[in-house]
């Protein structure tokens, strides 16, 4: 892949041709398209767009690859002052999707509201709820919680407390 300057690669997923594809960017929004929708390109090719980036300040924090039977599987979201909730990819009682499929290279939907109070977006990922989560923050503090611990919520809410970030330090990553 040939990548321009100023740009890095996130993340690589191998697939089954029957997937789901979701970024998500630092501003809270996110995007939901079949994989169908990105072409084949060379080998030295830069790839195809995603998701739409406004500001020279957002960047695409996540991206993970969904099949399209797996009903196991919540999204969830953690922004840097240490909020975090799950989300369904689809309503379970009216099947409605709480994340729209699309075309990609839109803006996408919010996937958690960004304030003062909650900072960016930093991760997205797609778990079970028999895995566990790993938080490090920029200043080292590391924890791991039951992925079951965090609550399930709906798409376009600012979710819940999962760690006291300190003043002036903030979520570095997560993993599953």
């Amino acid at each position: 892949i040939n990548i321009l300057e100023g740009d890095q690669l996130l993340a690589a997923r191998l697939t089954d041709g029957n997937c789901e594809i979701m970024m998500a960017v630092k501003s809270g929004r996110a995007i939901r398209f079949p994989e169908e929708k990105v072409r084949s390109t060379g080998r030295g090719g830069i790839g195809v767009y995603g998701i739409e980036v406004d500001e020279k300040t957002d960047a695409v924090v996540g991206m993970v690859c969904i099949n399209k039977e797996d009903k196991t599987k919540t999204i969830l979201v953690v922004s840097e002052k240490g909020y975090g909730k799950r989300t369904k990819l689809d309503d379970p009682e009216t099947g409605e999707p709480n994340y729209r499929i699309t075309n990609r290279g839109g803006k996408g939907v919010k996937t958690i509201s960004v304030t003062a109070k909650t900072g960016s977006l930093v991760g997205l990922l797609a778990v079970t709820e028999a895995e566990d989560l790993m938080i490090t923050c920029v200043s080292g503090v590391t924890i791991r919680m039951s992925v079951s611990a965090v609550s399930e919520q709906g798409r376009a809410t600012q979710g819940v407390k999962l760690i006291r970030v300190d003043e002036g330090d903030a979520i570095a990553a997560i993993t599953k």
